[in-house]
């Protein structure tokens, strides 16, 4: 059984801009690149993450790319000392994270979905408070359209890598 997820990849603007501050407060830097969660981490043998993978390529043909904005921070203070780039919620993107927990699907979701991607994490109380608050005094003005989101999974030393990438609204073309 390996630990699986769904993710989208911003532009490399938006991951460079992101990649600023995890460099400096987030410990998982290293394993990932700056993503928008779709499907939190779930545990799939090899027969199932097939099936699930025919479900993710249907989802995606009849998907079209999604639009996304960040404005600004925020974070999931009092619940963890988390602080994020906040993406805008918009309905394709409540969409498109609504059929990852239906149908085939394993598992309820376990947090509301708040898209957004993580640029600071595991912070002590008063370092966290001073990042956030230095973060929300800055604008951010970022507009971007993904057109992939990407199945991964969990490598012993905790990174993750994509084992397969589905491109949005193939019906399309």
């Amino acid at each position: 059984m390996l630990r699986y997820g769904i993710a989208m990849f911003p532009s490399k603007e938006i991951q460079d801009e992101a990649n600023s501050f995890r460099k400096r407060y987030d410990p998982h830097y290293s394993l990932i690149p700056p993503h928008l969660t779709l499907k939190e981490a779930f545990e799939a043998d090899d027969d199932y993450i097939e099936k699930l993978i025919e479900e993710l390529r249907k989802i995606a043909k009849k998907t079209k790319p999604v639009d996304i904005a960040i404005k600004k921070v925020s974070s999931f203070s009092p619940v963890t000392n988390t602080i994020y780039l906040k993406v805008e919620p918009n309905e394709e993107l409540n969409q498109l994270v609504d059929q990852m927990y239906s149908g085939e699907f394993p598992e309820e979701m376990e947090h509301p979905f708040v898209p957004h991607i993580t640029i600071a994490q595991d912070l002590v109380q008063d370092e966290f408070s001073d990042v956030l608050g230095s973060l929300r005094m800055k604008t951010f003005d970022f507009k971007d359209t993904i057109d992939r989101f990407h199945l991964f999974y969990q490598l012993e030393n905790g990174a993750w890598s994509v084992h397969e990438s589905f491109v949005l609204g193939e019906d399309d073309v």
